[in-house]
């Protein structure tokens, strides 16, 4: 362990495995990808399920890619009004942006998980493989569940310590 992750809180460790975890599924759906299409044209033969299984996860990547970008604040923002305003303002307008969010996603999260309760109920499968679809649908649950608790730790630094957002003191894993 380097000095720098032992100086680091568990906040900053589980933010650090949310960026890993959503690094790892993008890894593993280009893996998914190009191995399918490399045997589909040069062997004529496909991955069972690969269609099925790279879709449910990039619906996981997306999920955890939100539990990522919520915490940094890298999606998508207009702030033709927030470049206006005073820092106090502007401080303001990022809580209530924050918690506006945090209601939308646990909305969002809950509606999710009714998904998996009835797809498990449902017993879905995957084509080929008869795979059970409602796990892929779990992990992309815990991804959003993640995302809200990333959103959590976004509006309690905002409020208690918001230069250890705007310093950049939180670097992306690399």
């Amino acid at each position: 362990m380097t000095s720098e992750a032992v100086a680091r809180g568990p906040v900053d460790r589980f933010i650090a495995a949310i960026e890993l975890t959503a690094a790892g599924f993008l890894a593993v759906v280009t893996a998914i990808t190009f191995v399918s299409v490399f045997l589909r044209y040069l062997f004529a033969w496909s991955i069972p399920d690969a269609y099925d299984v790279s879709s449910l996860l990039l619906g996981i990547l997306i999920f955890w890619g939100i539990a990522a970008a919520s915490y940094r604040g890298d999606h998508i923002t207009v702030d033709l009004l927030w470049s206006a305003i005073p820092p106090r303002a502007q401080r303001a307008m990022d809580v209530f942006a924050s918690l506006l969010t945090l209601f939308a996603l646990v909305i969002f999260t809950w509606m999710v998980g009714l998904k998996v309760i009835n797809t498990h109920a449902d017993q879905v499968a995957t084509f080929d493989l008869r795979q059970p679809v409602w796990i892929y649908y779990f992990v992309a649950w815990v991804g959003l569940a993640a995302a809200i608790l990333m959103l959590l730790a976004r509006t309690v630094r905002l409020l208690i310590a918001p230069e250890r957002l705007a310093t950049g003191e939180m670097r992306p894993v690399e």
